[in-house]
């Protein structure tokens, strides 16, 4: 019996562990979508305790505390770091066979040095590994950068919105001593978000004041965007990301988008297709903006938000309460791909499925869409969300490789709102080489280990240095 955690973790054959200690476990990291705060990498933020790094916005947590009956004073309310830490511990032991189980484990064990194969988080260890994560944060390698470096990350790119002020980003930049790169990442979905009109119409004078400018018609909208695109561009941003339930590729002309756009800003509620027409003008938008920059435009697909209303209420988005949808994702996202392609404003493109169902659809037409300029020019991403588990991840690389080629694959991100998760990457490429051992010790691979070292320092790190051009 293998012990838990053990140094060859996730690894059934000695192929796999050759491949891993060989060539994936020393890989920089390229996190080329997360949520890190570009304001804590810039100012080398220090946190106040684990509680603060460790449970505050992670709401994969705070689903499982809810799930476990722990009330939401010691989730997100007013309860004390040491408070939310114990429930925590205490519901630890019950998300066996949860990811979080393996992921607190690798996070304690790296970089806090909790040998978890002795010791696992429980109600009778909360104590100790509190005391102990915590004077490892006053320690001075325990900051924002220090954290960074700790994992060799090469470059981060923050999420961020056309009317953000880019002023960390610039600050970061000019910092000689910083060995992570910070970039931002366009993220324009709030101009889609028509639906509500009040605080839509509040983001479209945000976004005037942040190109200097006043905007009028559709007109004076697309040349807010485009000065805020040139902005990003000009900060090392060099990839847009778009959280869509689905690509919106509905047929309009540019008279009924002008009208639609002219009755928004005056705050009359628009017909679903006018919502539809809309969003679909401007997402065309993007992707050419996008295109001509020479980006990389990705598309995370398939969540449904927000769905209780209770919740919502109380604590806003972005707290736990979402969900796997089941939106057809097909017909539409041909149609976007193919107008793009037809008139050649077709950028690298990464599309991200959330329900595994679509794993095989979205594989096949992202494939119909390669064209041999880039290699692996579109991209089918890493499994993300509810799916960044073993079972989604290998999932993932089994539809990509059977209808695709893993070789070109660009790997992992993080995703994430905490500066730990980069644990993640580790467990991706545990997943990765036990996935070709596997394949070399049933006769499916050759036993070559230079050609299969090469492919996994590719998936691991090459392949997203050379897809995104980030400066490193």
């Amino acid at each position: 019996m293998k012990r838990f955690l053990d140094d060859d973790f996730l690894l059934d054959s000695k192929t796999a562990i050759d491949l891993y200690e060989r060539y994936a476990r020393r890989q920089p990291i390229i996190d080329y979508h997360c949520h890190l705060s570009p304001h804590q990498v810039a100012d080398d933020h220090r946190w106040r305790s684990i509680t603060e790094i460790w449970l505050e916005g992670d709401h994969y947590k705070w689903r499982a505390m809810r799930t476990s009956g722990v009330p939401e004073r010691n989730i997100t309310g007013d309860a004390s770091d040491w408070e939310k830490f114990a429930a925590w511990a205490a519901t630890v032991p019950q998300t066996l066979r949860n990811p979080l189980y393996h992921w607190t484990h690798l996070e304690l064990a790296f970089p806090f040095g909790v040998d978890v194969k002795a010791k696992l988080l429980g109600p009778d260890t909360a104590k100790e590994i509190y005391e102990h994560c915590n004077r490892k944060l006053a320690e001075p390698e325990f900051t924002a950068q220090g954290l960074l470096a700790q994992y060799d990350v090469k470059v981060v790119c923050s999420t961020d919105d056309p009317a953000d002020d880019l002023e960390p980003h610039r600050r970061h930049a000019k910092n000689a001593a910083a060995r992570t790169r910070l970039y931002p990442t366009w993220r324009p979905d709030k101009a889609l978000a028509v639906h509500d009109l009040a605080l839509w119409n509040g983001w479209v004078d945000r976004l005037g004041a942040a190109a200097n400018m006043t905007v009028g018609g559709l007109a004076g909208l697309r040349e807010a965007l485009q000065k805020r695109h040139d902005a990003f561009h000009a900060a090392g941003c060099r990839a847009s990301d778009h959280g869509l339930e689905r690509i919106y590729a509905a047929p309009y002309t540019e008279r009924e988008v002008e009208a639609i756009f002219t009755k928004a800003r005056a705050g009359k509620t628009l017909a679903p297709d006018e919502v539809e027409k809309f969003r679909s003008a401007l997402t065309y938008d993007f992707a050419v903006m996008d295109a001509r920059r020479g980006w990389v435009q990705q598309f995370h697909l398939g969540a449904m938000r927000n769905n209780s209303t209770r919740a919502m209420r109380a604590l806003g988005p972005d707290t736990g309460y979402d969900a796997v949808g089941d939106f057809p994702q097909g017909e539409a996202l041909v149609r976007f791909l193919d107008r793009l392609d037809s008139e050649s404003q077709l950028a690298k493109t990464i599309v991200y499925n959330l329900n595994p169902r679509d794993n095989e659809l979205l594989t096949t037409i992202i494939g119909s869409f390669q064209d041999g300029s880039v290699p692996g020019k579109m991209q089918f991403g890493s499994a993300w969300w509810f799916l960044d588990q073993l079972d989604g991840m290998t999932r993932q690389m089994n539809a990509l490789s059977n209808m695709g080629l893993l070789s070109r694959f660009v790997g992992m991100l993080t995703d994430s709102r905490s500066f730990l998760s980069y644990s993640r990457h580790d467990y991706f490429r545990r997943l990765l080489c036990n996935l070709l051992g596997a394949d070399v010790e049933a006769g499916r691979l050759p036993n070559e280990t230079a050609l299969l070292g090469r492919l996994v320092e590719d998936v691991c790190f090459k392949n997203a240095r050379g897809y995104f051009g980030f400066e490193l």
